[in-house]
């Protein structure tokens, strides 16, 4: 079979022969896959930098994807940790750790719009009570999981989104997306600090997907503008796009009803991801949300790594022929 192949990770996936698939075990299943989402995490397996590699080549990149198995139905998966990722003809599955899809489910829109949309749903699902009328701060709203995360906070009954983010183009499209107000992270760091302070200081969640210096810095001016540092404040990290590690002022935890939590693989139990995959998918085929997808054939890999960090657009690969409504 073909498929997308990591020789060195010094260099993208080359389309190549792969042996093809067969399943291990009793509950394993082969699936054709229709298509994979190029996220940043499995840009990072790619290159070896997650800190789930093992260092182990060759591997075939790809941590979740749509697919058809040999019962016909159709399905979303998610692979564990392996080296046999999704971007190939063909992949093994585990079908408890996947979902049946309705026939009529895009599979581009789905395979794009899971990954990133996951972060904020099962954030707010699993990892806090979040009620409706709540405010909050998307640190972080210009990417693709953060521009999902503007219309699941939307979804999920939000009085005040503030989107914060640096491209301004983009910052600008969260307001039709359900932002009702917006901040650029571009500046003196004081100054937009300043900013977020002034706009944020009555959220009652922070999605963050900053971190770094960045989120350091916004933190200590949320907390300082609060008009009632008794009312509780969350500050969910879900990732660190401007830097691992954060220099948290002490006096930000002390002075507020400030707690930090964190969200994502390991904090949160797999079974419980699960759980919320399909009401996920299932606004995610019903229309709910705004997807800007890209499909490209999985022929293509080497394009698609090339064009992925420069375009807004969630790049999905198909490796065999899929009707879908993007293109």
């Amino acid at each position: 079979m073909k498929a997308a192949v990591v020789s060195s990770f010094d260099n993208p996936p080359h389309y190549q022969d792969f042996p093809s698939r067969t399943a291990a075990n009793g509950h394993d299943m082969v699936v054709e896959v229709l298509a994979s989402g190029l996220h940043p995490r499995v840009r990072s397996q790619a290159d070896g930098s997650h800190y789930t590699s093992t260092g182990a080549l060759p591997l075939v990149p790809g941590i979740d994807g749509v697919g058809r198995g040999a019962d016909g139905l159709l399905r979303y998966f998610v692979l564990p940790d392996t080296a046999l990722g999704a971007m190939a003809e063909q992949t093994v599955i585990d079908p408890r750790r996947s979902i049946v899809l309705p026939e009529h489910s895009d599979p581009i829109a789905v395979a794009a719009a899971m990954n990133p949309a996951m972060s904020a749903w099962v954030a707010l699902r699993r990892r806090i009570t979040f009620e409706a009328g709540q405010n909050v701060l998307i640190l972080g709203a210009t990417g693709s999981s953060g521009q999902m995360a503007v219309q699941i906070a939307k979804l999920f009954g939000a009085n005040q989104i503030i989107a914060a983010g640096r491209d301004t183009e983009r910052l600008a499209t969260t307001v039709a997306l359900g932002a009702t107000d917006t901040v650029e992270l571009v500046g003196e760091p004081d100054t937009v600090a300043a900013q977020l302070g002034r706009a944020a200081a009555e959220v009652d969640v922070v999605i963050d997907y900053v971190w770094g210096a960045a989120t350091a810095a916004a933190m200590a001016a949320v907390v300082t503008d609060r008009a009632d540092r008794g009312r509780p404040l969350t500050w969910i990290e879900i990732g660190s796009v401007a830097g691992p590690t954060a220099s948290i002022p002490s006096a930000a935890l002390r002075a507020a009803r400030l707690q930090i939590v964190g969200s994502g693989q390991g904090s949160v139990d797999t079974r419980d991801i699960l759980a919320e995959l399909p009401a996920l998918a299932e606004q995610i085929t019903t229309g709910t949300f705004d997807i800007d997808a890209r499909a490209m054939p999985l022929a293509d890999i080497e394009r698609a790594w090339s064009d992925a960090p420069g375009t807004t657009q969630r790049i999905v690969l198909t490796p065999n022929e899929v009707r879908a409504a993007h293109s």
